[in-house]
């Protein structure tokens, strides 16, 4: 897994999170044609720099990947990316890794978001970080 091959310098952040219908297809896509498929389709939603940006400004980072019992959880070789998803609870999430605000640069704290039940605790989370370009 990514936590032990890149030791503890990032942290996983959401890309897509997809539920109900928008699920189901892309479980569907799973069953056909397999995760790399799943990957290869989610991957057209990561957008870089501003899905890293609204992913660290609404508190979608996590220490670890993010799953419940039900979820399975594959991670794409040779990627950043993590793909959870359940068929119970018809969801289906893209997580990709970020490096951590020493590697990042100066930073400041990412708002905190109290209603969200699979944000990490505010002392865990990613600061959010001003890019020029």
């Amino acid at each position: 897994m990514f936590d032990k091959a890149r030791g503890r310098d990032y942290r996983w952040i959401g890309v897509v999170f997809l539920q109900g219908l928008q699920a189901d297809e892309v479980i569907g896509l799973i069953d056909r044609s397999g995760a790399s498929a799943a990957f290869d389709y989610l991957q057209l939603r990561d957008f870089g720099a501003p899905t890293t940006d609204a992913a660290l400004e609404n508190g979608y980072v996590y220490d670890h990947i993010p799953a419940g019992r039900t979820d399975h959880i594959i991670e794409h070789d040779g990627s950043p990316y993590a793909l959870t998803y359940s068929r119970t609870y018809r969801y289906v999430s893209l997580l990709r890794w970020h490096p951590l605000e020493s590697e990042a640069g100066p930073a400041r704290p990412a708002p905190r978001r109290d209603d969200d039940i699979w944000a990490a605790p505010r002392s865990t989370r990613l600061a959010e970080r001003t890019v020029t370009l």
